[in-house]
C-alpha cells in the first residue's frame, strides 16, 4: 500500500508520529519517555475495560481494549506494540509466568496491526487461530472470513476448532491468508492479498519498543525461529 492510499485520519496519525521522531529509534536512544507510557497516539473514542480513557491512559496485560467509530490507538504494553483500529475489541491475556506481559490476544472485532517481542504468542480470532514467534502480523476480521498477514517472521495460521487445517506461514515481506468460516480443512487457508495496513505502521510500532522491522535489512528472506 502506498502513503497516498492511507486514509486522511491515519495520514495524519503517521505525520504526527513522523513530526515527533518515533519512526527512528536513533532520535530516542533511550527511548524514555516512550516506554513510560501505554497510548502513544489517540484518536477518536478509547475504552479501557468498560470505562472511557485517553491518552494518559495504562493498557496491561489482561485488560479488555475498545475503539469506536473513526478511532486508532496506537499502544505498547512490556516489548510487544500495537494498533487497533476502528470498531475493535480487543481482549489481552497475561503469560501465567509474568502478569506484565502478553501472552495471548482476541480479536473479537475490527483490525489489529502488532509487533511481538521474542517470546511466543497466540492470537486468535472469531475464526483463526495464530501461534506466533516473535513477529510483525495484521488481522482483521470479517463476516465470514478472517484475514491474517504474517508481515515478517513465522506464523502457524488455523482455522478454530479444526487443526488439519494448519498452514506454516515463513515471510520476509508479507505473506496474507484468508481463514474461512467452513470448508474442507485443507481448503480453509487460503492466500490472500496484501491490504490495510504499510511498513510505515509497522516502523512505527517497532520503534515504540527499540525495533526496527526485520524487512529493513532484506525483504525477500524469512527468518527463521527456534523461541
Amino acid at each position: 500500500m502506498k502513503y497516498d492510499d492511507i486514509d486522511p485520519g491515519r495520514r495524519a496519525l503517521l505525520l504526527a508520529a513522523l513530526a515527533s521522531g518515533l519512526f527512528d529509534p536513533r532520535a530516542n536512544p533511550v527511548l524514555a519517555a516512550v516506554s513510560s507510557r501505554s497510548v502513544h497516539r489517540l484518536r477518536g473514542e478509547l475504552r479501557v475495560n468498560g470505562a472511557l480513557a485517553d491518552a494518559n491512559a495504562v493498557i496491561a496485560a489482561g485488560d479488555l481494549v475498545e475503539t469506536g467509530a473513526d478511532s486508532e490507538v496506537v499502544f505498547s504494553v512490556a516489548d510487544d506494540a500495537f494498533i487497533l483500529r476502528a470498531h475493535s475489541r480487543l481482549q489481552l491475556a497475561a503469560a501465567p509466568a509474568d502478569s506484565a506481559v502478553v501472552e495471548g490476544l482476541r480479536v473479537f472485532t475490527g483490525a489489529l496491526l502488532s509487533v511481538f517481542g521474542k517470546r511466543s504468542h497466540r492470537l486468535d480470532t472469531p475464526i483463526a487461530t495464530i501461534g506466533i514467534r516473535g513477529t510483525g502480523v495484521y488481522v482483521e476480521v470479517e463476516p465470514e472470513q478472517d484475514y491474517v498477514c504474517t508481515c515478517y517472521g513465522v506464523t502457524e495460521v488455523a482455522a478454530q476448532g479444526d487443526p488439519a487445517s494448519m498452514s506454516v506461514v515463513e515471510s520476509g515481506h508479507h505473506e496474507a491468508r484468508y481463514i474461512v468460516k467452513s470448508g474442507a480443512s485443507d481448503e480453509r487457508v487460503r492466500q490472500a492479498p496484501f491490504k490495510n495496513h504499510t511498513d510505515d505502521e509497522l516502523t512505527l510500532i517497532e520503534s515504540l519498543v527499540g525495533r526496527v522491522p526485520e524487512f529493513s535489512g532484506d525483504y525477500e528472506r524469512p527468518r527463521r525461529r527456534n523461541y
